[in-house]
């Protein structure tokens, strides 16, 4: 179905030639779409994990200074307008109007050098996609920097996300106002510094700490300012002008995404199911 998105499913199935034991070897198209529906997603995930896991073990993936480059984004996909696609996942809204279809809001965490994607979480679009980034730390791989955009700005966050396992690093866009003391210079532009963690952030994040300790960056790039926090605090190891040429890296993550929605969705703007438990299987 991937494949093959300008045929039928029905088109599909005849591609394929399917064959069972017994006096009737040949599989009806209906059968197909049946034994489909009973397969569900589990069995899918199962395959992405374990395909994923083969081609980022297997493939030398560039590094910079020891850590592979990735990136966490967020992307919405369209669904067929049905009722209950339509209460299974919700509709953006302004306050003007709502859009046509529902849809689906996925986080995906992707190396950048080869866009594949390492893990990926989805849900309704009533669900912010910090909390979708939850479910992907655990899949985080090791000596690592993950970039983020300014929306994932959440210090419990970014604190379980480089706790979780060894060298799994963070860079992001320091938020605006964001309050901060300066524990010591590192050089010119940078500084580590001291996050305060805000009642809330500590209440939602049960082992986040009362701070933050984070290197920041600021450099003025085309007559604008830039700052940025990062988990990386030795200036020894990881020299802060490449860091500073870093983020431009995270736009690797929107090529990806034009790679799944051009070439493999071939510019079709909505999924192909009807029913949430297929759209899951899917995506």
């Amino acid at each position: 179905m991937s494949l093959y998105r300008h045929l039928s499913i029905e088109k599909v199935v005849s591609k394929l030639d399917i064959l069972l034991p017994g006096k009737k070897p040949f599989v009806a198209t209906s059968a197909v779409i049946q034994a489909r529906q009973r397969l569900g997603s589990d069995v899918m995930k199962s395959v992405f994990t374990q395909t994923q896991k083969l081609w980022n073990d297997k493939t030398p993936h560039p590094d910079w200074h020891g850590l592979t480059l990735h990136a966490v984004d967020g992307v919405v996909w369209r669904t067929p307008d049905t009722k209950d696609n339509d209460e299974r996942f919700s509709r953006t809204r302004n306050q003007k109007c709502s859009s046509e279809y529902p849809q689906v809001r996925m986080v995906c965490h992707m190396e950048l050098t080869s866009h594949l994607v390492n893990s990926a979480s989805f849900d309704s679009t009533s669900k912010s996609e910090v909390d979708l980034t939850t479910k992907l730390i655990e899949h985080s791989p090791d000596q690592s920097l993950t970039i983020f955009d300014r929306g994932f700005y959440a210090l419990g966050l970014l604190h379980r996300w480089q706790t979780t396992g060894v060298d799994r690093h963070w860079l992001i866009p320091m938020r605006r106002g964001a309050q901060y003391t300066t524990l010591r210079k590192l050089g010119r532009g940078q500084e580590l510094v001291e996050l305060k963690l805000s009642p809330q952030a500590r209440k939602k994040w049960h082992d986040a700490p009362e701070t933050l300790e984070a290197r920041l960056i600021t450099k003025t790039i085309k007559g604008k300012e830039v700052r940025l926090l990062t988990s990386m605090t030795d200036p020894l190891r990881y020299p802060g002008k490449d860091i500073s040429e870093l983020y431009g890296h995270r736009w690797e993550i929107d090529l990806g995404y034009r790679e799944m929605k051009q070439y493999m969705l071939q510019n079709n703007l909505t999924l192909r199911s009807k029913k949430p438990e297929l759209i899951e299987q899917e995506l």
